[in-house]
């Protein structure tokens, strides 16, 4: 087992590495096509995913008509100081922000930053993160806004859906003045909208996708007919009067008006997330319906707004919404109704978005390992329950803190706008580092960068009114992902890899050896690199060092997730011998990960090829005993040592880790364990040790000394206790004595 055994080794690995590569790249080649995805794994262009995406990616920024215009025009002084001038600022402020931020940001530019047709801003970070070391961190501040905002956006929007049910005589029957109803029944709608995120974003999107579609049709034909008495509306395009109008006296708010104004893009950012579960395609099929659809609606409330301007009745009418206003008045119940459904479906957007994010933030070790579900046979619709429950607890907890829409519309925008700021920090690194256009990318940060921070100085005024409560929670789970990676860093410095070749001698002696019981027949440890020739050391530790572990043949497995969600594949590594392996699974992310079943399909290849001796049983309960003998799985989970050579504030980090860690789900069931043989070994995690203190010998103390030690120790807790020991030590002095009275106490 010396160079000669050691040069083999490499060569089969070597070999080995080549045949994975080829066999990769062939099935890249003929990926997808057996779930009707691109060559590339993309989700192509249908109308059934056109509808999909309608219901699924558009509700957030579908529903801003419904109350963009109505705080521009509350917070400039009502109905009495609307102008012409002023409106067709207003509108052309809101029609260039969203094609300004939404149509060339984020559907021109972002969405062609996809990482393997994954969006969003985890996303978009593992394509920059070679141009930088400190990218990471707007990457970490702007994941954890957006999934802050997840947790709002679903409150504010069916909390403000219910609410508007009160402009309808039945609808005020039904709730009442009190806010009691509207926070029971908002919960309740809240629980069906996270129970039913289970069946999956096609199965949703396609009980939503008619509902949306038909939403955006009623957005653009009654801004239609609106617009049809007022053609001069159209001015509203000229992006000189929007600039005009926030520095003109008509506008009261000041600067302050952009915060208004943002409330028209805020789903911008839930679209570039969305990408995965839809497909980029099929988002430049649907977007121009969707944009055109909501500005005919925004002109139209512009219209109206003009024509009746004068009307002292509707001066005078509290909370004047122009998205109703200027609807026939036998429409409005219907209208209403409506609307609080596409709210309703608003939600969406944000959820599923929030699904993408962390599954991204996942594989760039930013938070823990986490059972996730595809409930179709694309990888980019996903489910991920332990989410799913932290959002819907999230989302309750702030109903029953705000209570009302008011109240929670304070906090909204605020967490969007530093998504914003920093996607557009990830975006300038990524025309300039990756596409190599820095003169493009010094226009783009300049363009987009003085927008936004506009936006974000507006939204500031919202912070003490509900702004600091999406400000803690983004903090809390930007808390999280740091302490994840920070502690992720710390444990690979102190993670030690050791080559297999050199041990592949002792664990054969140890095999052999009889002095030790056979542990199993077969010990199998689960590792997460998939580096054909190397361990982690805690490893080989635990097999040779820590209560030597004998078995007949020792297995590594390592479980790769694949694109394509019906791969059934694995490869193995024996380094020579046929006792020692290496296997990777390689499965499809639809496939049931029991890697039990799986493993022991394996042991059977290997014995029918003769790579592995029969391991025959001598008791069994079968007549026919099988030739497979038993499996023990091992796992390891490293601990803090005292000994562990980092800082005290590293310390606490680890610690923090791997409380997360437990909270999380145990691996025994992501891998269909549960029934299995399992050992848990705790080993400690250092590879540099502090050196100990060294110890001074001293001599023996005094009789004088320890009754002086024994007089320092009596308290309040033993003096009482004193006096009955004495007296039991004066009863029965003579140990003899004590041994006789025993016996006789236990004749009688």
């Amino acid at each position: 087992m010396g160079e000669g055994f050691e040069q083999v080794s490499r060569s089969a690995v070597e070999a080995r590495i080549a045949d994975r590569a080829a066999t990769e790249q062939a099935q890249q080649q003929v990926a997808g096509t057996a779930n009707g995805s691109s060559a590339n794994g993309a989700i192509p262009f249908s109308l059934g995913m056109v509808l999909v995406t309608l219901g699924v990616v558009y509700g957030d920024i579908g529903t801003s008509p419904m109350y963009t215009l109505k705080s521009i025009v509350s917070n400039n002084g009502g109905l009495a100081t609307v102008s012409e001038d002023m409106i067709l600022g207003a509108l052309s402020l809101v029609i260039w922000t969203m094609t300004l931020v939404t149509t060339v940001k984020y559907v021109v530019i972002a969405m062609r930053a996809d990482n393997h047709n994954e969006g969003g801003i985890f996303a978009l970070y593992s394509l920059v993160r070679r141009c930088a070391k400190w990218l990471i961190l707007p990457a970490m501040v702007g994941g954890a806004a957006l999934l802050a905002d997840g947790i709002l956006t679903p409150a504010v929007t069916v909390t403000t859906a219910i609410e508007g049910l009160r402009s309808i005589p039945v609808g005020h029957a039904l709730l009442g003045d009190g806010q009691g109803r509207v926070v029971a029944i908002t919960i309740a709608i809240i629980c069906v909208l996270f129970v039913v995120q289970r069946a999956g974003t096609s199965s949703i999107g396609k009980l939503f996708g008619p509902v949306m579609t038909f939403w955006f049709l009623f957005l653009g034909g009654a801004g239609l007919v609106n617009m049809l008495g007022n053609p001069g509306i159209l001015r509203a395009l000229d992006p000189v009067r929007g600039i005009m109008f926030l520095f003109s006296p008509v506008n009261h708010s000041g600067i302050m008006v952009l915060g208004f104004v943002f409330l028209a893009t805020t789903g911008a950012e839930a679209l570039y997330s969305d990408m995965g579960h839809v497909g980029k395609a099929n988002i430049y099929a649907s977007w121009p319906l969707v944009k055109a659809c909501l500005i005919l609606n925004y002109m139209g409330q512009g219209a109206w707004l003009i024509a009746n301007a004068g009307d002292p009745a509707l001066q005078a009418m509290e909370g004047l919404n122009p998205f109703y206003q200027m609807l026939p008045e036998p429409m409005r119940p219907f209208a209403i109704v409506l609307s609080a459904v596409a709210a309703i479906i608003a939600s969406q957007a944000l959820i599923t978005g929030s699904f993408t994010l962390v599954s991204e933030a996942t594989r760039l070790d930013l938070l823990p390992h986490l059972q996730i579900h595809y409930p179709s046979d694309t990888k980019g619709q996903l489910y991920i329950p332990l989410v799913n429950s932290v959002m819907w607890v999230g989302c309750i907890f702030i109903v029953l803190l705000f209570q009302t829409s008011d109240r929670m519309e304070a906090a909204y925008g605020l967490a969007i706008t530093v998504t914003m700021l920093m996607t557009t920090t990830l975006l300038t690194s990524y025309i300039a580092g990756v596409m190599r256009r820095r003169g493009a990318a010094a226009l783009f940060a300049v363009v987009f960068g003085a927008i936004e921070l506009c936006f974000f100085l507006a939204c500031l005024t919202m912070f003490f009114d509900g702004g600091y409560v999406m400000i803690i929670l983004a903090a809390l789970l930007f808390g999280m992902m740091y302490v994840w990676r920070r502690g992720t860093a710390i444990e690979r410095t102190q993670t030690v890899f050791l080559p297999v070749c050199k041990y592949v001698g002792q664990l054969g002696q140890l095999r052999r050896d009889d002095d030790y019981p056979l542990l199993a027949d077969n010990l199998v440890f689960l590792v997460n690199t998939s580096e054909p020739d190397t361990l982690d050391r805690d490893v080989l530790y635990s097999i040779l060092d820590k209560h030597p572990k004998r078995a007949r043949a020792y297995w590594f497995l390592n479980v790769r997730v694949t694109d394509e969600p019906y791969t059934h594949t694995y490869t193995v590594d024996s380094f020579g011998t046929d006792f020692l392996f290496k296997v990777q699974l390689q499965l499809g992310f639809k496939v049931n990960q029991r890697v039990n079943a799986y493993l022991r399909q394996v042991v059977n290849d290997l014995m029918a090829s003769g790579e592995l001796p029969p391991q025959h049983h001598a008791y069994s309960i079968y007549e026919q005993r099988g030739n497979v003998g038993d499996f023990r799985f091992c796992m390891l989970r490293k601990t803090l040592a005292p000994e562990t050579a980092i800082s005290r504030s590293d310390h606490r980090v680890i610690y923090t880790k791997y409380t997360i860690r437990r909270l999380c789900g145990s691996p025994a069931r992501w891998y269909g364990l549960e029934n299995s043989s399992i050992m848990f070994e705790y080993v400690p995690m250092f590879a540099k040790m502090r050196p100990a203190t060294h110890l001074e010998r001293i001599s023996l103390p005094s009789d004088t000394q320890v009754q002086k030690q024994e007089a320092d120790e009596v308290d309040i807790f033993s003096d009482d206790l004193a006096g009955e020991n004495a007296a039991g030590r004066t009863m029965v002095a003579d140990p003899t004595e004590q041994m006789e009275a025993i016996e006789e106490e236990g004749e009688k």
